[in-house]
């Protein structure tokens, strides 16, 4: 271990309370860390700090004898440290952080170093981080016996940064984001620049961070299946011990609402003959993944709040409180400020989950990544049926330039591209996919999406990524695009409204146009701002 020309060698040392202990001439056949410091042929010491507890006086001065003894030459300089828990680390840190704070460093005429080998746990670590941070301006250095024979001199070790062994690690954790990464596409080699951006924020959420996310996107979009996905991650890096517990808010109403969710107490109303726990509480330690969230009744959206803030709520029809501490993932294909500026949803509960948002983009517009996915519907199909199925490379070539092409609209987006797949699977034989079957599943999709859009003129409804086309009837659709045609084209929902309503208001049989048109778009939670966007 060589030293700087010119410079004096300066090593902090804690008191170690029972290795540096000895008495009588027993003590010199015992391995001493610090008294090891200063025995070592090749690593002279100019000065010696040794840092000591309130009751290590006694000891600190018979160190600092023996030291005289076998290193004359060092100046041994020893200071009391006053902590009286040697456990707690934030006194520890705070102590060891004041006394570097104030110590004179002169880095031009002395090297320090930083001995971690005595002391508790807690005091090596506070060290260690010290010394990271360079509040000590050191490098570390540890002492050890020596493997063999019983030479009570012992040995010491630099410890360097090597960066070898760092780049081992840096790949390391690399390939375990890649495992992440992959494990949240399920193994899909997708290839949307945009999405792959999204799961690398979602992956660096879901590994540290408790707190409530919230999934957006049209429906089919892949919200439920990106839940389960960041389940599997958090109980991958034991983050979570609990189940995975899912429920479509959509299909919850009335008593069957809060009973679902937070449980009832039996009697509480007819037909309750039983207590159930819900599914809060079921989720306890775990995900409860609330997929149309924005469908919630608002009587059930200020329990859910409370249990979010809280960890406890009210079963139905009980005086005594439970608890349940899961992590939220809400999923809506709603624009939920709009559902807030219709009262449909409570401001504060949005506030809570919008911690972490993430919009999930709809297959159309990442069109690129249909690709990867046929092999993966093709491995799903596999494992349900037990029959391996595999496109031919006319086929695949034929379907994908339909699939990636204008004329494909995927308003159901993967379930629409899942149940292609699975038809096309099916009617194949020999496992194997043909260009016969990819020219009659072609002309399949594109009768249905005629019949559901039969105007190109409706295309515009398409665009609105809130709407589910499959939810609207035929008639409502045709009214609808209209009118968000000509709010598109107008400079003021008064004058989209007066455009509109230009019959009624000749005959004067309408007053107030614009709360008309405002009512209208309220109806499939539409407004003027989102058309013009």
């Amino acid at each position: 271990m060589s030293k700087s020309a010119h410079k004096k060698t300066v090593v902090f040392t804690l008191l170690g309370t029972t290795l540096d202990a000895g008495r009588g001439d027993a003590r010199w056949k015992r391995w001493r860390p610090t008294i090891c410091l200063c025995q070592q042929p090749h690593f002279q010491v100019d000065r010696l700090e040794v840092l000591f507890p309130r009751f290590g006086m006694s000891l600190a001065r018979l160190v600092e004898e023996d030291l005289k003894q076998v290193s004359p030459e060092t100046s041994v300089r020893s200071t009391q440290v006053d902590q009286r828990d040697p456990w707690d680390f934030e006194e520890v840190y705070t102590t060891l952080d004041d006394f570097a704070r104030t110590y004179p460093f002169d880095t031009d005429t002395e090297d320090y170093y930083v001995h971690i080998t005595t002391g508790t746990h807690v005091a090596q670590i506070c060290l260690f981080l010290l010394t990271e941070t360079r509040r000590l301006p050191a490098k570390l250095i540890q002492t050890s016996p020596k493997r063999t024979g019983d030479d009570p001199s012992g040995e010491i070790r630099l410890i360097d940064l090597d960066l070898s062994k760092y780049d081992t690690l840096a790949k390391r954790f690399a390939r375990e984001l890649k495992d992440h990464l992959t494990g949240l596409k399920s193994g899909i080699k997708t290839k949307s620049p945009t999405f792959n951006r999204l799961i690398e924020e979602i992956e660096h959420v879901a590994a540290r961070s408790p707190d409530p996310i919230l999934l957006m996107g049209p429906t089919g979009a892949g919200k439920s299946q990106l839940a389960r996905r960041i389940f599997d991650l958090r109980r991958q890096l034991h983050k979570l011990d609990g189940p995975f517990v899912e429920i479509n808010c959509a299909t919850l109403r009335g008593d069957t609402a809060s009973s679902t969710l937070f449980g009832h107490t039996k009697g509480s109303y007819t037909g309750a003959t039983s207590d159930r726990p819900g599914l809060l509480r079921a989720a306890d330690r775990g995900i409860l993944f609330l997929d149309e969230i924005g469908e919630l009744g608002l009587d059930e959206q200020a329990m859910l709040l409370r249990a979010l803030e809280e960890k406890r709520f009210l079963p139905l029809g009980s005086d005594e409180e439970v608890t349940s501490n899961f992590q939220l993932i809400a999923g809506t294909n709603r624009d939920l400020l709009d559902r807030v500026s219709s009262g449909a949803f409570r401001e504060d509960l949005l506030s809570r989950i919008n911690l972490w948002t993430f919009k999930l983009p709809a297959l159309k517009d990442r069109r690129e990544d249909i690709d990867p996915n046929l092999d993966y519907e093709l491995d799903q199909y596999s494992q349900r049926t037990g029959h391996t199925v595999r496109f031919s490379a006319e086929a695949r070539a034929a379907f994908l330039a339909y699939a990636t092409s204008p004329a494909a609209k995927w308003p159901g987006n993967f379930r629409d591209l899942s149940a292609s797949i699975i038809r096309m699977a099916t009617l194949s034989s020999g496992g194997r996919i043909t260009v016969p079957e990819v020219t009659h599943e072609v002309a399949r999709l594109s009768a249905i999406w005629t019949s559901h859009l039969p105007d190109p003129s409706l295309d515009i409804l398409s665009d609105i990524p809130t709407l589910n086309l499959n939810d609207i009837d035929l008639f409502d659709r045709a009214q609808l695009a209209e009118v968000c045609r000509v709010c598109r084209q107008s400079a003021s929902l008064s004058e989209a409204g007066r455009t509109l309503f230009a019959a009624s208001l000749a005959k004067k049989s309408s007053r107030n146009d614009a709360d008309r048109l405002r009512k209208y778009l309220a109806r499939f939670n539409l407004t003027f701002e989102s058309l013009r966007v």
